[in-house]
């Protein structure tokens, strides 16, 4: 995914909630699954915009195998995490900053909070003043506690007209204080929320702890991920150009991260780092995400009623049905979506690949089933987490759906399972749903 100067993490609500003049101001989602709020992977609003091509990180696996790390012409750099050097992005971490002390400072300046600091927060050194600096901090949010989302009104009334939303664990700045309600600037909504929805001071400091997620962008060609902080550690998988991978610990230029090998780190050489969280959605910035939304499902739709694949392939002694074979009358297209991509269950992973039968990896396995139904998605896991509409979790996913994770994706395939290109390893496979934290689900129709 193209990175964008500030990343926000999104939760969903139902496509069809719209503006109103009702008077409750807190609202749960109803039963319908799609939702639609700001991309649940945060608000770039890049949506498939601008995406890239990966299809010449095929010949990654050949530049690992003759790489010698021992003779890096470039010494003393950590050249041997990067396979193209030419293109790296230095974001150099303080020694033993934390994800917390990083999502906060993030969410300060993308709110605009202004916070005073305590003449004790001068002593570095001290951990427990450090620790009250930080929840001071924290207090002057505020963030919603709804099951879906509080109305932002003009004015501390039910009359108010509604200016915007903002969603579960979202946050805002606090402005002030009147009659029960709280004033609030979040992203480009100012406004009044009921405080009955919502909490800041002492109960917002365990809570904003929670809110933010850390993000680790590549920015070369294909990075190492290692299963230590150390250049002699040994490489647990590669990660290519522009993947979003989510922080769990920050460390002296390296930062560990997840992905589907497991938990490892990588230099912060090769990595942006950036906070994803959710801000209030204004009324405008909600009817057009709606009406872009709509008019990619129904370009989806159209492409795969005229240009869904009617040809069938074949492996060895393997043949396999086209993606037309799977569509019916009575069935939708993500369940022929998911019914055409278990044919190739058993099939190799190979990084880079977007071959179904000779070997693919997840985002090129989920790019290439979804083109045999007409439809061009981005051979990247990080630009996924914004292609389709959002919905609300995985319970509420169907067939067909794509679930993001961290570094990695997937095809829904109805029960609580995906199909997915898990790794070098295991292949194609079919795998619990749940087995790992889920960042977003998304629908193409």
């Amino acid at each position: 995914m193209r990175k964008a100067s500030m990343q926000l993490m999104a939760m969903s609500v139902t496509a069809a909630i719209t503006f109103s003049s009702f008077s409750v101001d807190a609202f749960a989602a109803n039963n319908n699954k799609v939702t639609s709020v700001m991309p649940q992977a945060g608000i770039t609003f890049a949506l498939g915009n601008s995406q890239v091509s990966l299809s010449s990180l095929q010949e990654s696996v050949e530049l690992e195998k003759s790489e010698t790390e021992s003779s890096s012409s470039n010494a003393g750099k950590s050249s041997a995490d990067d396979i193209d050097l030419d293109n790296t992005v230095t974001d150099v971490t303080p020694l033993a900053s934390t994800v917390t002390d990083r999502v906060l400072s993030d969410i300060q300046e993308a709110t605009g909070a202004v916070i005073s600091k305590s003449a004790a927060a001068a002593s570095e050194t001290d951990e427990a003043t450090e620790e009250t600096s930080e929840e001071e901090s924290f207090k002057s949010l505020v963030i919603a506690k709804v099951t879906n989302y509080v109305n932002v009104r003009d004015s501390a009334s039910e009359d108010g007209e509604i200016v915007g939303k903002l969603y579960d664990k979202s946050v805002g700045t606090y402005l002030d204080e009147e009659n029960g309600w709280y004033k609030i600037q979040s992203g480009s909504v100012e406004g009044y929320v009921k405080a009955e929805f919502c909490v800041t001071g002492e109960d917002a400091v365990e809570l904003a702890k929670e809110v933010g997620t850390r993000i680790a962008t590549v920015t070369t060609t294909t990075l190492k991920v290692r299963n230590g902080a150390g250049l002699d550690a040994e490489v647990l998988g590669l990660v290519p150009i522009e993947d979003e991978l989510v922080v769990t610990e920050e460390l002296d230029g390296w930062v560990k991260v997840s992905i589907e090998e497991g938990d490892g780190y990588v230099s912060t050489d090769y990595v942006t780092l950036s906070t994803e969280f959710v801000k209030a959605e204004s009324k405008a910035e909600e009817e057009a995400r709606l009406a872009k939304e709509a008019a990619e499902r129904e370009a989806a739709n159209k492409a795969a009623k005229s240009n869904t694949s009617k040809s069938t392939s074949s492996s060895g002694s393997t043949s396999y049905n086209s993606a037309s074979s799977y569509t019916t009358a009575t069935s939708s297209i993500g369940s022929a979506v998911a019914q055409f991509a278990l044919q190739f269950v058993g099939n190799p992973y190979v990084y880079g690949g977007t071959s179904l039968t000779n070997g693919a990896d997840c985002s090129g396995f989920v790019m290439s089933v979804y083109n045999n139904f007409g439809v061009s998605l981005p051979h990247s896991s990080g630009a996924d987490r914004s292609v389709g509409a959002a919905v609300d979790g995985l319970a509420n996913a169907q067939p067909g759906d794509i679930i993001c994770y961290s570094g990695h994706v997937a095809i829904y395939i109805g029960n609580g399972q995906i199909v997915h290109a898990s790794t070098a390893k295991t292949g194609i496979k079919v795998s619990n749903a749940d087995y790992r934290s889920v960042l977003a689900v998304r629908r193409i129709f």
